[in-house]
């Protein structure tokens, strides 16, 4: 299990998905900076955005 140390300086209370913040490992080397709820999970989780993306190019070359 990864730990993170989470800072959201702002959110819009009407549309949850944005927000404004940084991510930083304990231990690790600097931040990493989120503009909405999809950038930050990005950060979390790379590898699983990254075989999302493939499988979505895929799809599209497809139909």
């Amino acid at each position: 299990m990864d730990s993170y140390l989470l800072r959201i300086y702002r959110r819009d209370e009407d549309n949850p998905r944005l927000l404004v913040g940084v991510v930083e490992e304990p231990g690790g080397n600097g931040k990493k900076a989120f503009t909405n709820l999809y950038e930050l999970w990005e950060i979390l989780n790379p590898a699983e955005m990254e075989t999302t993306k493939v499988k979505k190019k895929n799809k599209r070359k497809t139909i």
